[in-house]
Formats: structure tokens, C-alpha cells, sequence
């Protein structure tokens, strides 16, 4: 079995759990990637509103009524959930990829203190 630490790539910086370390390009690849999975889900989540509110209930039963409504109300708030997270996931990838960058900006720009 080959080491798991064992990178190929000498670009790839290794935490001392093993994985890789965060990269600005990687947290910026990471917030493209949710954000188009959050878009994705957002417009699914929009036509699946829309097409319960153009097909409503044909039934007399008050049973019926409720738990179909229950179940339409839970597909839309699930839906709608997996949006939130991916597009919150999307947000602090970006946010953290701009603080890598910022910080690898300010280590650049110090001068070495020589004691």
C-alpha cells in the first residue's frame, strides 16, 4: 500500500494531519463548485414550488389534504435546505480563500526581523 501523505505534486502542501493544506486557488475552486450546485439546487427547488402550486389537490378528504400538503412542505423545505447549506459552504469557501490570500500577501510584504 502507498503512504496516503505521500503527495506526487510538490505544490501541495501538507498539514500535519496528512491532508492537504488549504490553498487560496483550492478554497476559490471549492466556492465555483458549490455555487454552481447551489444554483443548480435553487432553480430545482423553484420549479418544484411552482409545479405544486399549478397541480393543486383534487380531494374532499381532509386527511388526504393535510398529509399531502405535509409532504409537499417537506420536499420544498428540504430542497430549499440542501440550497442554504451549498450556497453557505459556497460563501465561507470564498471567504476563507480571500483570508489565505490576504495573509500570504501580508507575510510577503514584512520585511525579515534580524536579531
Amino acid at each position: 500500500m502507498s503512504d496516503p501523505t505521500n503527495f506526487s505534486d510538490p505544490a501541495v502542501q501538507v498539514s500535519k494531519e496528512g491532508a492537504p493544506a488549504p490553498s487560496p486557488l483550492r478554497c476559490i475552486g471549492g466556492s465555483i463548485v458549490a455555487g454552481g450546485i447551489a444554483v443548480v439546487l435553487y432553480r430545482l427547488t423553484s420549479s418544484i414550488a411552482i409545479a405544486f402550486a399549478t397541480k393543486p389537490l383534487h380531494s374532499d378528504n381532509f386527511t388526504t389534504q393535510r398529509i399531502s400538503t405535509a409532504v409537499r412542505t417537506l420536499i420544498v423545505g428540504l430542497s430549499s435546505l440542501g440550497t442554504g447549506i451549498f450556497a453557505l459552504a459556497a460563501f465561507g469557501l470564498f471567504a476563507l480563500g480571500l483570508q489565505l490570500l490576504l495573509q500570504r500577501a501580508k507575510e510577503d510584504s514584512t520585511p525579515p526581523t534580524n536579531s
